[in-house]
C-alpha cells in the first residue's frame, strides 16, 4: 500500500458519502414539496440514496468532493424524472430499477467525462477542464445500451413466449411477498394496524 492509494481510498469514501446524501435530499424534497401527491416518501428517499451511489460510482476516484455533490444533486434529479417517465409510459417497474440503475448509471458514465480536473492529479480528464474523456464515455454508453438492450429484448421475448414474463393478476393483487416469499408473519402487523400516509402539510 502507498500514500497515494490511501488518499484515493479516502477520496472515494468521501465522494460516495456526499453524492448519495445529496441525491436523497433532492428526491425527498421533490416528493414532499413539488410533485403530487406531495408526501414524505421514505421509500423514494432510499432509492435516492441508491441513485446517488450509482451516479458517483464511475467517477468517484477522479473528482473532488464539490463535484461529487453536484453529481449527486443531478443524480437525484435524473432519478426523479426517470421514475416519472416510467410511470407515465406505463412500464411495470415497481421498484424503479431502471430509474436507479439505468438512468443514473448512464448519468454516472457521462459525469465521468464531464468532471475531473487533470491538474488535480486524480486521473480525471473532464470536458469542463478541456479534457477529452467525454467522447470515450459517450461511446461506452452507446455500446452498453446496445448490448444490454439487445440481450434484454431476446430474454424478455423468450420469457413472454413461455408465459414467465410476469406474475398472474391474482398474485399481483395479493402481493408477491405474500404469495412467493416466507415468512408471511413478517407482514402480520399490517393486518392489525392501518398505516396512514403522512402529508407534508401536517408539519405546518
Amino acid at each position: 500500500h502507498s500514500v497515494g492509494a490511501a488518499n484515493t481510498a479516502a477520496l472515494v469514501a468521501v465522494n460516495t458519502t456526499l453524492a448519495p446524501c445529496c441525491a436523497a435530499l433532492v428526491v425527498f424534497a421533490a416528493r414532499a414539496l413539488v410533485f403530487e401527491p406531495r408526501r414524505l416518501d421514505v421509500g423514494a428517499m432510499c432509492n435516492g440514496i441508491l441513485a446517488g451511489l450509482v451516479s458517483i460510482t464511475g467517477p468517484c476516484g477522479f473528482v473532488r468532493p464539490f463535484e461529487a455533490i453536484i453529481i449527486g444533486l443531478l443524480g437525484g434529479c435524473v432519478y426523479q424524472l426517470a421514475s416519472m417517465a416510467m410511470q407515465r409510459a406505463r412500464f411495470d417497474d415497481v421498484v424503479d430499477a431502471f430509474a436507479v440503475h439505468g438512468a443514473c448509471g448512464l448519468w454516472g458514465l457521462v459525469a465521468a467525462g464531464l468532471f475531473g480536473d487533470p491538474k488535480e492529479g486524480l486521473g480525471g480528464n473532464g470536458f469542463f477542464y478541456s479534457g477529452n474523456q467525454l467522447q470515450t464515455q459517450m461511446f461506452a454508453a452507446l455500446l452498453i445500451i446496445l448490448w444490454v438492450g439487445g440481450l434484454s429484448i431476446i430474454a424478455f421475448f423468450i420469457l413472454r413466449r413461455v408465459g414467465l414474463l410476469r406474475l398472474g393478476d391474482d398474485i399481483q393483487e395479493a402481493g408477491a411477498d405474500v404469495a412467493e416469499h416466507l415468512p408471511k408473519r413478517a407482514y402480520s402487523f399490517l393486518e392489525q394496524n392501518e398505516v396512514k400516509p403522512f402529508h407534508a402539510s401536517e408539519l405546518a
